[in-house]
């Protein structure tokens, strides 16, 4: 019998890419733990890590190749897979255009490096426009409040954990979620350390796990972060701004001035539903300690001020002078991508033309939004669309007509490891490897993580069945269309150190230094080269007018309103059927204790939630911790799917596209 062994790696379910060692048996995963020693996890490991090995060996894991037949998906080759649809597209591209050959990203590719950029270079050796990815469905304002303030849409902001005394969460639950664009590993122990150094207060409808290890909690109407963010910005201009910072590095104070003027603390109080005393208190202390550091997640970023939020919030440290300063936010350069040493044009700050279905819905950042993807398809303009690491049958809005458009195309093909929804539909699948049989970098992530540093990992074991990576089956598709999706030098029976490599060695090490050391970190972190490279003159545009007139129309949420929540067992679509460490979150809906007695509901009832465009059935529990007028079912399960209740025929953002999620108005009865 062939002994056990140990291999090194790190978890790539979420941006904490905890480091784990996960020990073998020939090409048996037989468990995950955490490396005592790790610089950034220091051990820890959540259920989603320990779960790799069953995951792994899951049933529902994809095996070879299928194309679908007289209506009918049936096991095939890699040559004869990809020969058809190669044909089909080729079809498709001399009868309609490039553009009529879409390209979908999600989660799953945004840890898959290889397999993330070579479906860029696809794309682009296409030159279809039709490219789609999950950034416009849950994070859109963060990129647009960066380009509008900046002039560049990819700053990432990140909390000094190390010197900083006040910190601000709002919408955001780091021990659950571990971060949103921006790595919280070990959450518990740095929540807890953060506590001990000064105050960290946490603004949010649910007394989230987060809040319950806080100093303070405030538990804030739905979708009225924005409001909390104007007062205390209104306030400090009158006493406690960094007068110097401003005169710097503030530009449009004046217009600021005058568009938080209306948020005096009455009217903060009265929209946010927070009282007034929790509020003063807030203000003090942001001017006891002066400079603070806030970051948000999707409780905010998923809702109709989503922009506007973000924006005061980024204003509200702009304000205090707390960006790159000492105790402040930092801004990522990114190992990898090393953004600090490249030169900087400012963007034009206008949106691209919409798809010829929706010219209501902008393109941006090289992206149709998720949104218009449905009408393209309606139309007749999409006909074909590849899927990488996505499942837009519960993570898109309009689940039934998402379902019609998809059965409607010509081509569905859809790379991933486990069956999903969407796989359900496809008119091929493509098998690809799961995250520890390739090797990796945290590309995609690279300014997500907690330090200026990288990671690598070999494959722990090789792909099994007919599985490959996902960059491989890519950029053999595209020399079949008689296109390279590959860097000069690298072919398709190259291996994925060959591409690894290139972004290694661009990077502030060599791929070989990181290949050895595994993790590498580079000290110390850069200061001001957002203030000295990337502001047009080193000033924020404090005030942009796209943000300043959507504030003006915003109005309070309805009575009673639906809100995401993160679970820790499942990420998105990912781990909500197969369970971790042998259990399975719920897809319950969590409702308060009052709202439920108001509506006849009982705990482990089932209930129907409708909107006024779909209704979806769910088990009740009821939850002393999320605030009166605030219900909560969490995303990504294909039953109860909220996805069903959304809808991008309406509310659809007008700056960036994307579709509301958060603050729906929801009714709720006995099923």
């Amino acid at each position: 019998m062939s002994e056990d062994r140990t291999v090194r790696s790190f978890c790539r379910f979420c941006e904490a890419l905890c480091g784990i060692d996960v020990t073998v048996r020939e090409d048996q995963v037989l468990s995950v733990r955490g490396v005592a020693e790790d610089p950034l996890s220091h051990g820890y490991t959540c259920p989603k890590g320990r779960a790799l090995p069953s995951w792994h060996h899951s049933s529902s894991r994809l095996d070879v190749p299928q194309t679908r037949h007289n209506g009918d998906l049936a096991d095939t080759s890699w040559e004869s897979c990809l020969g058809d649809l190669a044909d089909r597209l080729a079809d498709i591209m001399q009868r309609h255009g490039p553009d009529a050959i879409g390209v979908y990203v999600a989660t799953g590719v945004a840890f898959d490096a290889n397999g993330r950029r070579t479906a860029e270079r696809f794309r682009q050796a296409l030159g279809t426009k039709s490219f789609y990815s999950a950034n416009s469905i849950d994070t859109p304002a963060k990129m647009l409040v960066s380009e509008l303030m900046s002039g560049h849409p990819g700053l990432v902001p990140v909390p000094d954990r190390e010197e900083g005394s006040l910190f601000l969460f709002f919408g955001t639950n780091p021990v659950v979620s571990h971060g949103h664009l921006h790595a919280f590993p070990d959450p518990v122990t740095t929540i807890r350390r953060l506590v001990e150094r000064g105050e960290v207060w946490v603004i949010d409808p649910r007394k989230t796990e987060t809040a319950k290890l806080a100093t303070h909690h405030l538990p804030i109407r739905p979708g009225t972060d924005y409001a909390v963010a104007a007062f205390l910005v209104r306030a400090l201009l009158q006493e406690g701004a960094n007068r110097a910072y401003l005169n710097d590095h503030g530009d449009q104070l004046d217009t600021l001035e005058e568009a938080v003027h209306p948020f005096t603390l009455e009217e903060a109080a009265a929209r946010s539903a927070v009282n007034e005393s929790g509020l003063m208190n807030l203000l003090e202390s942001v001017r006891r300690h002066q400079t603070l550091t806030v970051q948000t997640g999707t409780g905010l970023t998923m809702s109709a001020a989503a922009n506007v939020s973000e924006w005061l919030i980024w204003t509200l440290q702009a304000v205090t002078g707390s960006f790159e300063q000492a105790g402040g936010t930092w801004f990522h350069p990114g190992y990898l991508k090393r953004l600090d040493t490249r030169p900087f044009e400012p963007a034009s700050l206008a949106p691209g033309p919409g798809p010829d279905s929706r010219p209501d819905v902008p393109g941006r950042w090289g992206e149709i939004p998720c949104a218009a993807m449905v009408d393209e398809i309606e139309a007749g303009n999409l006909r074909a669309l590849i899927v990488c690491g996505g499942n837009p049958i519960t993570a898109f809005p309009d689940t039934e007509r998402t379902a019609k458009a998809l059965e409607q195309l010509e081509v569905l093909a859809v790379a991933d490891v486990v069956t999903t929804e969407t796989t359900r539909l496809a008119s091929h699948i493509l098998p690809v490897a799961g995250q520890l049989e390739r090797a990796d970098l945290p590309l995609y992530i690279d300014q997500f993580m907690p330090a200026v540093a990288t990671r690598y990992t070999e494959a722990v074991v090789p792909p099994a069945a007919e599985r490959r990576p996902l960059w491989r089956a890519l950029a053999d598709l595209a020399m079949r269309l008689g296109y390279s999706a590959l860097p000069d030098g690298v072919d398709v029976d190259g291996t994925d150190d060959d591409l690894l490599a290139i972004v290694g060695d661009r990077s502030t090490g060599t791929f070989a230094q990181i290949r050895e050391q595994r993790v590498v970190i580079d000290r110390p972190r850069p200061t001001a080269w957002v203030h000295n490279h990337v502001l047009p003159g080193g000033k924020w545009r404090l005030a942009p007018k796209p943000l300043v007139q959507q504030l003006a129309t915003l109005e309070t949420p309805p009575d009673l309103v639906l809100i995401p929540h993160r679970q820790v067992r499942h990420l998105n679509s990912m781990l909500t059927t197969d369970g971790a460490g042998g259990k399975l979150d719920l897809p319950d809906l969590f409702i308060h204790p009052q709202d439920a007695a108001t509506r006849l509901l009982n705990d482990a009832a089932e209930a129907d939630v409708s909107s006024d465009t779909g209704t979806v059935r769910a088990r009740v529990r009821l939850d002393p911790d999320i605030r009166q007028g605030s219900a909560t079912i969490p995303h990504g399960f294909s039953d109860p799917n909220v996805s069903k209740l959304t809808t991008t025929r309406r509310d659809t953002d007008p700056l960036t596209g994307m579709v509301l999620q958060s603050g729906i108005a929801i009714t709720v009865v006995p099923a």
